[in-house]
């Protein structure tokens, strides 16, 4: 992986963004951070183990999702990356004398989601065989049944990455005839979502702004490919004081996550404060931009966020998997573990986050390569327009609906059927794990297709 980080940091052309290469990394490396303090593993009374949440020992701390939240930040550098790769695809049909809007849409589908897909797709048929099998043999209980469930929750964000990718051809050809007012649509639509939730208690409304809060921040990312952020620190400032607003003085809770217990989360389905909040990272980072551009001159800065880029997505989908493994460890040694948030707890934290990062390493070292994607090349399928772009559509929406499901569900319980109920529909884990599946089959035949004749 070292050298071949080398060829493509040296291969790199001058007119590339490297702050957006960064920002995505700094962004997935937050987020694996975050989950692995947040932990809060201890054993009960009767011997049984249990996973509680820092910010619900400590709720002083919740103050630092306002800077530690930062999934705003990859979703905007996603719309940024989207915009860029659906228009070179464009330019390209034109180049080759076609015109087929459905071909073109299928194919960009499977550019963009080769590296999130496939990863997500083995991380899902390891533990799915993983838990089948503990299950037909009885090993149950404890840790292993919460890790079982909280493996699973991070796949959420898969989910909305692909209704990013799957929205991005309409939503640009928006942002092109509108601009700012495109943006300014989806954020008056996330508004108007919470006034009739908040106001009028109109029942599953607020499930709506699972896509206007993270599209709007996504659409920011059309913006600044396209040169139209030039005043950020404007907009960091109005997202931190309406946050600051709506937290003070509206029904939304201070923590920038979902907390447990809480009656609403600002996260699940996300809030108008959120996205307040996605305005204020957003604008927060694109500050740093000339600075970070000056600091990624620096050869080796470079290489090392070219090697970073190549396995962040693996590292993601199997960092808890490594965090909870280090505390499955400690306790079939009989380490006796401390209270969360004691003195004894904090000192062991360098020590946790190291050892986990190092399983978190050996884990993309083995599935790395999954994350590679193969050449996609325009061309001819065989099949209808019509069927090319159905069968995409299709595709994209059943890894949604899959990926979602088993976020919520997780992997325990294979057998029993256990259900969890997304937006008004019972799911349940084997349904989910094939619905993704059948998906990704969809998405990854559509896209494929012949060289057209010369």
């Amino acid at each position: 992986m070292a050298s071949s980080a080398h060829a493509l940091a040296e291969a790199t052309p001058a007119s590339r963004d490297k702050y957006v290469d960064l920002l995505r990394v700094a962004s997935l490396g937050t987020v694996v951070l975050g989950h692995w303090l947040m932990a809060a593993v201890s054993v009960r009374g009767d011997g049984r183990a249990e996973v509680g949440n820092l910010l619900a020992v400590e709720p002083r701390l919740q103050l630092l999702t306002w800077a530690l939240q930062v999934m705003p930040v990859f979703f905007f550098v996603g719309g940024f990356s989207h915009a860029l790769s659906y228009r070179s695809l464009r330019r390209k049909a034109g180049e080759n004398g076609e015109n087929g809007g459905a071909a073109l849409y299928s194919v960009f589908l499977r550019a963009r989601l080769q590296r999130l897909l496939r990863p997500t797709v083995v991380f899902i048929g390891v533990w799915g065989a993983l838990a089948l099998a503990l299950q037909l043999v009885g090993r149950e209980g404890g840790l292993l049944d919460v890790t079982l469930r909280l493996v699973a929750q991070p796949l959420w964000f898969i989910g909305i990455y692909l209704a990013m990718v799957a929205f991005t051809p309409p939503l640009l050809r928006l942002h092109e005839r509108y601009g700012w007012g495109a943006f300014g649509g989806l954020v008056a639509a996330a508004g108007l979502v919470d006034v009739l939730r908040f106001g009028s208690g109109v029942p599953y409304v607020e499930f709506l702004n699972f896509a206007f809060v993270w599209l709007a921040v996504h659409q920011l990312g059309f913006l600044r490919a396209d040169g139209k952020l030039r005043r950020p620190h404007l907009l960091a400032g109005a997202g931190l004081a309406g946050a600051v607003l709506l937290v003070a003085y509206g029904p939304y809770p201070r923590s920038m996550v979902g907390m447990p217990g809480e009656k609403i989360s600002n996260m699940a389905p996300p809030t108008f404060a959120l996205l307040c909040h996605g305005l204020w990272l957003v604008g927060g980072v694109e500050s740093l931009r000339g600075p970070a551009q000056r600091w990624l001159r620096r050869p080796r800065v470079w290489r090392a966020v070219v090697a970073a880029n190549g396995v962040s997505m693996t590292a993601f989908l199997w960092h808890l998997t490594a965090m909870l493994g280090v505390y499955g460890a400690l306790l079939a040694l009989g380490v006796r573990l401390p209270e969360p948030a004691t003195g004894v707890w904090w000192a062991q934290v360098p020590v946790r986050v190291v050892v986990a990062g190092v399983v978190t390493a050996l884990l993309v070292t083995v599935f790395r390569r999954f994350e590679q994607p193969s050449a996609v090349v325009l061309g001819e399928s065989g099949v209808s327009p019509a069927g090319v772009r159905s069968a995409a559509a299709l595709g994209v929406t059943l890894c949604l609906f899959g990926v979602l499901g088993l976020s919520m569900v997780g992997f325990g319980g294979l057998l029993e059927g256990r259900t969890a109920v997304l937006i008004a529909v019972r799911v349940t884990a084997p349904v989910a794990v094939a619905m993704t599946l059948a998906g990704w089959l969809l998405v990854e035949r559509a896209g494929r297709g012949r060289p057209a004749a010369a």
